[in-house]
């Protein structure tokens, strides 16, 4: 008689029970911290004020997910800055031991950039790209401008910084060229075409020169995951759990990355605080955050409220502000 056996998958998370953990997370960490901390499958939103330990938070958390038996190169850290996921992950090898230095960590467009290089053939790049910085980028506005000889007309045409900073904008948002000179730049409405021509042969120059800039990352990064379903399911079957940090200073292309990425498992875990807002010149939308738990059903939502750098009359003015503001 033939015997079955039932066989784990190959990629089973070998699970290390609590007890058996280096690290005493309860003790070491306050309640919220904690449950932060230890939820693990699933979306989860957690809620972090200035002085509440967020960082502390995140670090334990990669801590954690490596003890539990998650491989580290399954796990993703996005971030503002460089440094500070650099940092994040020396903590949690101090705190650990090295396995947490080969989590994979980063900011949004250096992760995306670092793809890129490998699957951009699928999109019509070469892999040896070169990336423009903002002030080629705004020198590339500028040769075009001159070449339609835009900076020799009577009426004072945008510069080459402020025609960047438009297409930028208009980008980083997703909204339309007209749309965004009528809410903040009227004074420049007569001036619609030249600057949308000015834009289109500024794509055409990049694509002819195997260039990218900053937003191009974003861009292709997002065209490659939505038009490339193995790719898509490869990213997301690699990175099983994603955190991102200073989530409420993320823009619309972020927020589509994240939702990309996570599509085959939903493991994600987004840090910030609804009231430190302060990137929506760059394109940054509080909705993002605002709306994580619509855009991710049956999100865990975490609040950090136990302040570790403020007196509690301090605490109390700055809970009067915010209490009157929202009023």
């Amino acid at each position: 008689m033939k015997k079955y056996t039932i066989k784990k998958p190959v990629d089973a998370l070998h699970v290390v029970h609590p007890q058996r953990f280096q690290i005493d997370y309860k003790n070491e960490l306050n309640k919220a911290q904690y449950d932060a901390v230890a939820s693990v499958n699933g979306p989860h939103l957690v809620i972090a004020g200035a002085g509440t330990g967020k960082t502390r938070t995140i670090v334990y958390r990669v801590a954690y997910l490596v003890e539990l038996g998650v491989k580290p190169e399954h796990i993703l850290l996005l971030t503002f800055t460089r440094k500070a996921s650099q940092e994040m992950l020396r903590r949690a090898s101090i705190l650990l031991d090295y396995r947490c230095e080969k989590v994979s960590g980063g900011t949004f467009h250096s992760f995306a950039n670092l793809v890129l290089r490998k699957y951009c053939n699928l999109i019509g790049y070469e892999r040896n790209f070169t990336i423009l910085d903002q002030g080629d980028a705004e020198d590339v506005m500028n040769l075009i401008r001159t070449r339609l000889k835009l900076d020799t007309r009577d009426r004072r045409f945008p510069r080459k910084e402020t025609l960047y900073d438009l297409y930028s904008r208009s980008v980083n948002t997703v909204t339309s060229l007209s749309d965004l000179l009528n809410v903040d730049y009227p004074h420049y409405l007569e001036d619609l075409q030249d600057i949308q021509k000015v834009h289109s042969l500024y794509e055409e120059y990049k694509k002819s020169h195997h260039l990218m800039d900053y937003d191009d990352l974003l861009l292709n990064l997002i065209k490659l995951l939505q038009q490339h379903e193995p790719v898509r399911a490869e990213l997301s079957s690699r990175y099983k759990y994603i955190m991102v940090d200073e989530y409420q200073d993320t823009n619309k292309l972020q927020s589509e990355m994240v939702n990309l990425l996570t599509y085959k498992h939903k493991n994600i875990m987004v840090v910030g605080d609804d009231s430190q807002a302060i990137y929506a010149f760059r394109g940054a939308t509080i909705r993002n955050i605002l709306e994580f738990p619509d855009q991710f059903k049956d999100c865990n939502i975490i609040k950090l409220e136990e302040n570790y750098r403020s007196t509690q009359s301090i605490l109390n003015v700055a809970n009067e502000i915010l209490k009157r503001a929202l009023d």
